[in-house]
């Protein structure tokens, strides 16, 4: 495989140049490419000349750049979850349609929680998280319940920081986190107003598979206010139906869960 001089190999390159698409919005000019890669103009110039010839990435009318229809449908042919989003979406549809605001089913990625389906509307109460989008474990319910039933070890790495606050009423304290995980543990569920919005509040539950193994989480985002929890009974009586379709389909901790998102998992597939 090439490699520049200092050693990058040119898939590097282009995994570095992909993950970076798409991080903030759905588009990206070819300049903030360059100073968010720390890669020269002239080279994300030619790699994004590269791969919209090839369909994976695609410009609009001010010729800024977004991840192309192909490598969607690629990635969504491949992607592991696939299985697991099939089996919740019926009855994350529901529950939308009950609850009224955004719904989401979330899975862990090392020490992050990965929202892979949200559901949502126009008079939903606002949230600043897209279907795809990251965000640290402890700054979500859905990360929350994740870092929960994850390993000791990854918690404590975790709790040990660094934990960034979006709001004032982000947990950002090691001991404050230590005791969060072990309510959720205790109660089954994470209540978190106001984490990342100050004027939302997010409810988690944990998914399960028949063993009892935590293998998603499924939430809402609803007003910050007193009739918040109002919407926990239906998000439980939801997720007890879920984890008896994910028993019914045999879907294993094994297949959903750690496992790589990153763009350079999708350059080593496509080019094996």
């Amino acid at each position: 495989m090439a490699r520049y001089s200092n050693g990058e190999s040119v898939f590097s390159r282009f995994a570095r140049l992909l993950e970076t698409v798409g991080q903030d919005g759905p588009a990206i000019s070819v300049t903030e490419l360059s100073d968010r890669t720390g890669l020269s103009l002239p080279a994300v110039s030619r790699m994004v000349s590269e791969l919209v010839e090839h369909g994976w990435l695609q410009r609009d009318a001010q010729r800024r750049v977004s991840i192309g229809l192909p490598m969607w449908e690629m990635v969504s042919r491949a992607v592991p979850t696939r299985e697991i989003c099939d089996t919740v979406m019926p009855f994350m549809a529901e529950l939308h349609t009950r609850v009224g605001h955004t719904t989401y089913l979330s899975v862990r990625y090392q020490r992050e929680v990965l929202f892979l389906r949200r559901l949502t509307r126009p008079d939903a109460v606002r949230t600043m998280v897209g279907s795809g989008s990251r965000l640290p474990l402890h700054a979500s319910a859905s990360g929350l319940v994740l870092l929960a039933h994850a390993p000791k070890q990854l918690q404590e790495q975790v709790i040990e920081g660094p934990l960034p606050a979006y709001t004032p009423y982000t947990l950002n304290n090691p001991h404050a986190v230590r005791a969060r995980l072990t309510e959720i543990r205790r109660v089954g569920m994470a209540y978190y107003p106001g984490a990342i919005d100050v004027e939302a509040t997010a409810i988690a539950v944990p998914l399960r598979t028949a063993t009892g193994q935590v293998t998603a989480a499924l939430s809402v985002v609803v007003p910050n206010d007193d009739r918040a929890r109002g919407a926990l009974p239906i998000l439980q009586a939801t997720a007890l139906r879920i984890n008896h379709a994910i028993a019914e389909r045999n879907i294993s901790v094994t297949s959903i869960g750690e496992y790589p998102t990153d763009a350079q998992h999708l350059v080593n597939m496509v080019t094996a």
